[in-house]
């Protein structure tokens, strides 16, 4: 399939005002929401509070991708990579505050100076141990604070808009990002053998070195699938966008797997025909054995609030839980002009 749809319908059936996104850093703020007992609300203090194999650092980036810290962290403490945590990717382009965790067992009565060289990259905002790596989304959600340049429309229709948002939602499509440039992940899902997510763990004979290339490609896949199936609840969310049941109290839609979707009655029936409309993608899940999964269909976000600042630039502020996706919400009312991916960016390593 030559062609993939990446941009689905909005809620209004269409998009009210242009608007430019991270024009800088600063005009999209990320904070991390991970609560532990009894941390401290001050700087790092010594010793750390807490108790675990695992010190878990807040850092504030800006310009670094989560993965890229991570390796530098590892680097950092002696430590392998894997032996690093956190909770979800984090946008590069933007003000981020995010806890990673380092698995250094016994080295307590140097947490001060790792913390003290950390803080030379990145300011450390907090910190404590525990007894457990972080995962993926280990965290209770995020905090958002963005503020959107040149938005060209009227301010009482962006606000009736803004108002409709905090009462009923927007649908929780997966952002464009997840598929690759043009849909480059889903070509791959559609060319690569399903049967090898479920080779992950056989050594099979092989060397350090093919494993540790199988196991690459094995992640790789997971990503491509993971966009397949990404893309399916898209396009039936798109269709209950279309005739209005999107928006039902407790309505979700399917992340796709072996044996399709769990949806019995009317939902199963539409939910089977939309996926059947694309048999490349349909037909990678019954090798797989990734269990059938169900997402809202409806995204709400927490503590919406909004203010206008000079002329044509909309600041707001929202909480979202973890898979929720802010430029997706903002997307539903807002055509976005991601002014980062303008801009030259030095390539990490």
């Amino acid at each position: 399939m030559s062609q993939w749809r990446l941009d689905w319908p909005t809620s209004s059936g269409g998009r009210l005002a242009h608007a430019r996104l991270k024009t800088s850093p600063g005009d999209f703020v990320v904070d991390e929401v991970l609560e532990f007992p009894d941390l401290p609300t001050d700087l790092p203090a010594e010793p750390v509070a807490g108790q675990g194999e695992h010190l878990c650092l807040k850092l504030e980036k800006i310009g670094d991708n989560s993965e890229y810290v991570a390796r530098e962290l590892a680097r950092m403490a002696g430590c392998r990579s894997f032996d690093v945590g956190f909770c979800g990717l984090k946008d590069r382009h933007a003000v981020t505050r995010q806890w990673f965790s380092l698995y250094r067992p016994g080295c307590e009565a140097q947490d001060g100076d790792l913390i003290r060289e950390i803080a030379d990259r990145w300011p450390v905002l907090s910190a404590t141990r525990q007894l457990r790596k972080l995962r993926r989304g280990d965290h209770h959600g995020n905090a958002f604070v963005i503020t959107l340049r040149e938005v060209n429309a009227d301010r009482q229709d962006v606000d009736a808009a803004l108002h409709r948002l905090a009462d009923l939602g927007a649908p929780n499509y997966f952002g464009p990002q997840r598929f690759g440039i043009g849909g480059a992940n889903l070509d791959r899902a559609v060319s690569v053998d399903p049967t090898t997510l479920n080779r992950r763990g056989r050594s099979g004979g092989k060397g350090r070195s093919s494993k540790k290339r199988g196991g690459s490609e094995d992640a790789k896949n997971v990503l491509y699938f993971s966009a397949a199936r990404s893309w399916l609840f898209n396009e039936v969310l798109a269709a209950q966008v279309e005739d209005g049941s999107w928006a039902k109290s407790g309505a979700t839609g399917p992340l796709w797997g072996d044996g399709g979707t769990t949806a019995t009655g009317a939902q199963e029936t539409l939910e089977r025909g939309i996926v059947a409309l694309t048999p490349a993608l349909a037909g990678l899940f019954s090798v797989t054995r990734m269990k059938p999964e169900r997402r809202p269909l409806a995204v709400k976000p927490e503590k919406l609030t909004w203010q206008w600042l000079e002329e044509g630039s909309l600041e707001l502020a929202f909480f979202l839980s973890p898979g929720q996706y802010a430029t997706t919400i903002l997307s539903d009312i807002f055509e976005l002009e991601d002014m980062s991916l303008g801009r030259h960016n030095e390539k990490q390593g």
